[in-house]
């Protein structure tokens, strides 16, 4: 696989409003711990849609990774032109400075956002650019934006070769949970 998408929850889809929450490390190291293994085997691209939450964490990840890892290159594929206007400006500026860092930044639609046709044919595009899928998304959370993806990513999976992974919520939790007893042992 040369080519992976990487996307998820919206960060208000999981109680994250600001880039100071506690969880997102974890989920960021969970991102990169996924990462490894596939540059390994010959990752060259990770690619998401750009939204605020996983997908701008999925970008951190990569882009860190590419100090061991050079040959690794990040993409920012956005529905339509300047998604990130309607952000605070806080988001706006931890966004654009991603964008200064990624590879390719680019959008489907260079107008502003005008309809859902736009959202559908960036999924179009992200599924034929890519072999695959790094999913975060926890059935058990219930219904949220990843459900979409993860729908169609089967459905893709099913009916000619493509891969599905997933990061749920215990695979979060573990290591923050490890995170927080190596502290223990560290403190005492």
């Amino acid at each position: 696989m040369k080519n992976l998408l990487v996307t998820g929850y919206r960060a208000h889809e999981l109680g994250i409003y600001n880039n100071k929450h506690r969880g997102i490390p974890y989920i960021r190291q969970s991102i990169t711990n996924r990462l490894i293994p596939l540059i390994e085997d010959g990752l060259e691209w990770v690619i998401t849609p750009g939204q605020y939450g996983v997908d701008l964490w999925a970008i951190e990840a990569a882009i860190s990774l590419k100090e061991h890892y050079p040959h690794l290159k990040c993409s920012i594929i956005t529905a339509f032109s300047h998604q990130e206007e309607q952000w605070n400006e806080e988001k706006q500026h931890y966004y654009r400075e991603l964008i200064r860092q990624v590879d390719y930044y680019g959008a489907v639609s260079k107008e502003k956002y005008i309809g859902s046709w736009q959202f559908i044919a960036r999924d179009e595009l992200l599924f034929r650019k890519t072999e695959g899928i790094l999913l975060v998304y926890d059935e058990d959370a219930g219904e949220a934006s990843p459900k979409y993806f993860k729908q169609r990513a089967f459905k893709k999976q099913a009916n000619e070769q493509y891969d599905v992974y997933t990061i749920g919520s215990e695979e979060i939790q573990f290591l923050a949970d490890e995170a927080h007893s190596n502290s223990e042992v560290f403190y005492e």
